[in-house]
């Protein structure tokens, strides 16, 4: 078992959770049937339950989070900051979305870091391993023929998503971790089809303020997926150096001068 099992959970549960984080066929399977399930729930529920939906989900994400490693667990705390400052931006305050009850649901911020560890996971699936080329390029075509369908063939346009998938295309074509890119990519179209299907949320026809037709959901939603997923493969590196600092300081050992974000992002990569 492993040494960061906390004493308090029965080692049977510890175990299995091990396994399932470390399993990604399993990992996906799990979100999956918690995604499913939790957003079923919502639609039945007042802002109590979505608030007691939102522990559990936390609390499965927190659960998760005690077998990742250390670098996984950083990644996934800068996606979930920087998604939710995404989320308070382009939902409570410009209302390019908005959720069913008019609020941001607690759920969300522990949401995208389950679909980020579930995009990342899927990539590591031995059988796309094996075919990462081909899942990088199947997420171009599905991305590029959802953009043409809303630009030429459905009813309501969708103009602000295509542009999100020409970004999300380059980036998958020229960035810096194209596979689990696509892995993130068809976890949220999945999401958001579901999400929207059942009314979770909803994206305004026309983006406030631009006169831009967007789809519901957008073609290319899952292109600011891809920027959370930047900023976290960028800071996360440093963020661990800095953590390591501040440990090593509690314990009066001294360390050279901190690297800059990218600087330690290069490290990281073997490339510095």
């Amino acid at each position: 078992m492993s040494a960061a099992t906390p004493e308090l959970v029965n080692p049977g549960t510890a175990g299995a959770l091990e396994r399932i984080v470390r399993t990604p066929w399993m990992f996906c399977t799990a979100v999956l049937a918690i995604t499913v399930f939790g957003l079923a729930l919502d639609q039945r529920v007042d802002l109590a339950g979505q608030l007691a939906l939102s522990a559990a989900t936390w609390g499965f994400l927190l659960a998760f989070m005690v077998y990742l490693s250390p670098e996984e667990r950083a990644t996934t705390v800068v996606v979930i900051v920087v998604a939710t400052i995404a989320e308070i931006i382009g939902s409570v305050i410009w209302g390019v979305y908005l959720y069913r009850l008019d609020n941001l649901p607690l759920f969300v911020p522990a949401g995208h870091g389950l679909v980020y560890l579930t995009g990342l996971r899927l990539s590591q699936t031995r059988w796309l391993i094996a075919r990462a080329r081909g899942l990088v390029w199947a997420a171009v075509i599905v991305a590029g023929a959802w953009a043409a369908l809303g630009l030429f063939v459905l009813d309501r346009k969708d103009v602000g998503g295509a542009v999100g998938a020409a970004v999300l295309i380059l980036f998958l074509l020229r960035g810096r971790a194209p596979a689990t890119y696509a892995g993130v990519f068809f976890v949220v179209a999945f999401l958001e089809l579901y999400g929207t299907w059942i009314g979770t949320w909803t994206w305004q026809e026309v983006i406030p303020g631009t006169g831009i037709p967007n789809g519901n959901p957008p073609s290319g939603v899952a292109s600011g997926y891809v920027f959370f997923d930047i900023a976290a493969l960028a800071l996360a590196p440093w963020l661990l150096a800095l953590a390591r600092r501040v440990r090593d300081r509690v314990r009066g050992i001294e360390r050279a001068p901190l690297p800059s974000p990218q600087v330690a992002a290069s490290e990281a990569d073997g490339s510095g």
